[in-house]
């Protein structure tokens, strides 16, 4: 599906597909966190079953400010992590989102171009 920005003040995801997105046109095949603001980045988790408590803290540091809400895409289903796993975003107050990756691509375009401080950690599997 090709998605049509109004304005790209803001990160954002322009296309997607199985086991891929493009961000503001530039298309990845692993794994990607994106701030509402600053340039994507690779996120080292090529599974579910792989994902850990430091996956979740990367998160974190990824921007100057922290987020009000991170929006996790599974992978090709919905799929919930161990609350465990995102103890860091709880203990900050950091709200959490699990969907499916197309899922969250859709809602990450919609929440930052309302401005919001948002992150989308996008699982995508091979």
């Amino acid at each position: 599906m090709k998605l049509h920005a109004d304005k790209l003040d803001f990160q954002s995801i322009t296309a997607y597909g199985p086991g891929w997105v493009a961000v503001n046109g530039q298309r990845h095949t692993s794994s990607l966190l994106l701030a509402s603001t600053g340039t994507p980045q690779p996120w080292q988790c090529s599974s579910f079953e792989d994902l850990s408590e430091a996956h979740f803290e990367a998160l974190l540091s990824l921007s100057n400010e922290p987020p009000e809400l991170v929006v996790f895409g599974s992978g090709s289903r919905l799929r919930f992590v161990r609350p465990a796993l995102v103890a860091s975003l709880m203990h900050k107050r950091i709200g959490l989102e699990t969907m499916d990756t197309a899922a969250a691509c859709r809602t990450f375009n919609i929440l930052a171009a309302e401005g919001r401080r948002v992150i989308a950690a996008l699982l995508l599997e091979n």
